[in-house]
C-alpha cells in the first residue's frame, strides 16, 4: 500500500534516514561516482550490491530503535542536465529514475516483518552544482526543468520527493509547483553557508516564508542538509511559525565551509559523538522534527549517534 496520499509524519513519529551516500560510496567503499551520481551503479550487479551494503545498516538501526525510515533512491542527480553530462539521453535518464525506484521498492519488500514503516523517497537535486551555483533560474524555468523528472517519478512507487541541497528560493518554488502538478508530496531542504544563510545570501526564514507564500504552503515540511549544526544553529535562534516548518535535519560531519570541502582531497568525518550531542541541543528549537539523518562525511556511526542523542532527549 502506498503512503503517497497519507504520509505518516502528522503524528510526529521519528523517521531516520541514511547518511552521506556519495561520500560513503567513494571514500569508504572505493566506488567511482562521476558527477557525484549514484544512479549508474544500478546498471551492474556489483553496483547494486554496493548500494545494498550501504543501506542495510541504516535500515537495521531503524529496526533496532523502533523508528520509521525514509529510504531514498539514487535519483538526486538523475535529471536532464546531469544525465546529459554522463551520456544519458532523455529516454535513458527516464529509465534510470524508474530503475532507482524499483530497486528501493524491492529492497523494502525484502525487509523483515518486524521492520517499522519504510517510506520510499525520491530525492531530487539542484540543476547545477549545489556548492557553487553558476546560474540561477526563475521559478518558471525551474518548474519546466524539474517537471520532466517529477513526471517520471510520479509513475513509480515513489511516495514522496525531497528536494535536497537547494541554494535559492526560486528553484525550490519551481520544484514545488512541478511536484504538485505531478501529484507528488514534496519536502524542501536547503543548504546554508557558515553564516547560516543560503548560498544566495537569503536567510532561511525569508526563503521558507517566500516559498510558503508563493505556493500556499504546499511543501509538506522543510529541512536543512549539507551543513554542520554550527553553521545553522544561530539561524534557528529566531522563533516563529517559519521555524516550526523545519522538520528534518541531514547535517554534514565536517565544520568546514562548502568551499573548503570542495578543495578537500580526504574525507573529513568529524566527531560522531559531538554531532549527536549538537542535535540533542536542537530538540528545543525543532521539537517537531520527524526526519533525521546525515549528509556529506557521515556514515552509520554519525546517524546512530544522532538517533540515540535525540531519542534520549525525548525520554526526558
Amino acid at each position: 500500500m502506498s503512503h503517497r496520499s497519507s504520509l505518516p509524519f502528522a503524528d510526529g513519529s521519528l523517521h531516520l534516514t541514511d547518511a552521506g551516500m556519495e561520500t560513503v560510496l567513494i571514500f569508504l567503499q572505493g566506488q567511482d561516482l562521476p558527477s557525484f551520481a549514484t544512479f549508474p551503479l544500478l546498471e551492474t550487479e556489483a553496483g547494486r550490491d554496493a548500494l545494498r551494503t550501504y543501506y542495510e545498516p541504516f535500515l537495521a538501526l531503524a529496526r533496532a530503535r523502533g523508528t520509521g525510515f525514509v529510504l531514498g533512491a539514487s535519483t538526486w542527480r538523475a535529471s536532464a542536465d546531469w544525465g546529459s553530462e554522463l551520456g544519458y539521453d532523455r529516454a535513458a535518464i527516464d529509465a534510470a529514475n524508474r530503475r532507482a525506484m524499483t530497486f528501493v521498492d524491492e529492497l523494502r519488500s525484502s525487509l523483515p516483518a518486524d521492520q517499522p514503516p519504510v517510506l520510499l523517497e525520491a530525492p531530487i537535486g539542484p540543476r547545477v552544482d549545489a556548492y557553487g551555483p553558476a546560474s540561477l533560474m526563475s521559478a518558471g524555468e525551474a518548474r519546466r526543468y524539474h517537471s520532466v523528472q517529477l513526471e517520471t517519478l510520479a509513475d513509480t512507487p515513489a511516495e514522496l520527493v525531497t528536494a535536497l541541497t537547494l541554494t535559492y528560493a526560486d528553484e525550490a518554488i519551481g520544484m514545488v509547483r512541478a511536484s504538485q502538478a505531478a501529484g507528488l508530496p514534496i519536502a524542501v531542504s536547503f543548504t546554508v553557508e557558515t553564516d547560516g544563510c543560503l548560498p544566495s545570501g537569503q536567510t532561511l526564514r525569508d526563503a521558507i516564508e517566500q516559498i510558503d507564500t508563493e505556493t500556499d504552503g504546499a511543501p509538506i515540511h522543510y529541512m536543512i542538509n549539507c551543513a554542520h549544526p554550527t553553521h545553522f544553529a544561530g539561524a534557528l535562534a529566531e522563533g516563529g511559525p517559519w521555524r516550526e516548518r523545519i522538520r528534518g535535519l541531514r547535517a554534514n560531519a565536517s565544520t568546514r565551509s562548502h568551499a573548503e570541502l570542495d578543495e578537500a582531497e580526504e574525507l573529513d568525518d568529524g566527531d560522531p559523538a559531538d554531532l549527536g550531542a549538537r542535535h540533542a541541543t536542537l530538540r528545543d528549537v525543532l521539537p517537531h522534527a520527524v526526519v533525521l539523518g546525515g549528509c556529506c562525511g557521515t556514515d552509520i556511526r554519525h546517524v546512530t549517534s544522532i538517533a540515540d542523542a535525540w531519542l534520549a532527549g525525548a525520554a526526558h
